[in-house]
């Protein structure tokens, strides 16, 4: 039976995503300066994902923003930026990450699926998901929804889960979880396929596959880049190449049809 929304939110209320990426005191400048050194040590890709520069001037809708560690960046660039988010603790240190830097930006708090029920229908340059719409019951509802915040300029850029992966092999053989906190209650896996079937009303420009985590989970809560001996003994090249043919995460960039 497919977990309820209420489930979600509870899972993302308890533990934000990367809300222990540090030691600092909790909604310092130190605090998410180390949040985000950490976030983009580790998923480097998500850097030229984002194309931040692109963004000045243009109005940004990250769904699911977290703790604004992405969406500090597009408003660090230039951009309008909207984020929106279904876990309240999420969204109140994303609130608290643009106060402490002096940014600007709008914050909705609700779920993704009903979008359009508290966030002003307007057209965005930009729709951005990383790593969210997945953990939804109804994934196809929040993609339904999205559409209502474009037009044929508009471009949507979301990342999911890869279900032809080596993190989910070894999520099937009971070797890793999806998250690094126990017990996520949704985690939906695509193929390419799905992912276009899903985007159904969508013009699926790219999709790349990136991803493997390759560091000791000890070492690195602790702030220590230490790989496991399989990718530490693999020549980069190697290793990349692997990320490209078997990382975790689909990245999709889309326009309306």
């Amino acid at each position: 039976m497919t977990a309820t929304i209420t489930e979600v939110k509870k899972f993302w209320d308890d533990r934000p995503c990367n809300v222990r990426h540090s030691s600092k005191d909790i909604g310092t400048k130190e605090y998410f300066d180390e949040v985000e050194r950490k976030k983009f040590k580790a998923e480097p890709h998500i850097l030229k994902f984002t194309e931040f520069s692109k963004w000045e001037g243009k109005k940004v809708l990250e769904i699911g923003c977290g703790l604004a560690t992405v969406g500090a960046n597009f408003a660090f660039n230039g951009a309008d930026y909207t984020g929106v988010e279904l876990s309240e603790e999420s969204l109140a240190l994303a609130k608290k990450r643009f106060a402490v830097f002096e940014q600007e930006g709008k914050f909705y708090s609700g779920n993704a699926e009903e979008l359009s029920s508290f966030v002003p229908v307007e057209t965005y340059d930009l729709i951005y998901s990383f790593g969210v719409i997945h953990h939804s019951p109804h994934p196809e509802k929040i993609i339904s929804e999205i559409k209502k915040y474009m037009n044929e300029n508009s471009v949507l850029k979301i990342m999911l889960y890869a279900k032809d992966s080596w993190k989910n092999y070894m999520i099937e053989s009971g070797l890793d979880q999806p998250e690094a906190q126990y017990g996520c209650p949704i985690a939906n896996t695509y193929t390419k396929q799905e992912v276009i079937n899903l985007l159904d009303g969508y013009e699926v420009l790219s999709i790349e596959q990136d991803h493997i985590f390759p560091y000791q989970v000890e070492p690195y809560k602790k702030g220590e880049y230490i790989k496991q001996p399989w990718f530490d003994s693999m020549p980069p090249e190697m290793f990349r190449t692997l990320e490209k043919n078997l990382g975790w995460h689909l990245l999709i960039t889309a326009k309306l049809k």
